[in-house]
């Protein structure tokens, strides 16, 4: 879906009108075209401004639009943004004398978060190397096979971490004795744990460095 785009360092181009109509169908008039509320988010996160007017009653009615799109994205599940404690919290300053004075100091917030989210990105680069939470499945994943392989040292016939059988040694299924193991096994199985404990320790001098720069 093609819409306006901002010049860069140009004028503000005026924003796209949306015709919400009674069957609740929205009519870009921009592209002469329906869309969809994700159409609309879309658009939000392109930065193309739009306004939306009520077919019938010429109504402005893109704050109750905007607060659709928020809910409906709120109601798919996974990762929200609004946390209950501030749903809760922002609800109590409906009525309250302080209720004219929240939304400019939300408006300023979302301003200043929004002017440093690149630098907050180049910072997560810099700092990870790479995306920091696939840094951490990455480590939980190997940290874990290292756990394994220690338990494994340790209970050749217990279970593993997640409750499963371990693996027997071979000949122990039939009622063999299973081999004599040497000194390299205790051996082996303190190397994984203090591989695990290096690990540990590397993650959280990370976030304790992540913490201490501004």
């Amino acid at each position: 879906m093609a819409d306006q785009a901002v010049p860069e360092g140009g004028p503000k181009p005026a924003p796209v009108v949306i015709k919400k109509y009674a069957n609740r169908r929205l009519y870009n008039t921009a592209t002469s075209a329906y869309v969809t509320l994700d159409h609309l988010s879309q658009m939000v996160k392109d930065k193309t401004d739009f306004v939306v007017y009520d077919a019938k009653t010429g109504d402005d009615i893109t704050r109750s639009v905007l607060t659709q799109i928020i809910f409906e994205e709120e109601s798919k599940g996974g990762q929200t943004l609004l946390p209950i404690p501030f749903l809760r919290q922002l609800i109590s300053f409906y009525g309250d004398s302080l209720q004219g004075v929240v939304p400019q100091y939300l408006e300023m917030s979302m301003t200043q978060f929004a002017r440093n989210q690149e630098q907050m990105r180049r910072y997560m680069q810099n700092a990870f190397g790479f995306n920091p939470f696939q840094q951490f499945e990455s480590m939980g994943k190997q940290n874990m096979a290292m756990f394994e392989q220690a338990m494994r040292m340790f209970n050749p016939f217990g279970t593993g971490p997640n409750g499963q059988p371990m693996p027997r040694p071979p000949g122990a299924a039939n009622g063999q004795e299973p081999p004599k193991s040497d000194a390299a096994a205790p051996a082996s199985g303190e190397t994984a744990i203090d591989d695990l404990k290096r690990k540990l320790d590397e993650l959280q001098a990370q976030l304790a460095e992540l913490g201490k720069k501004p």
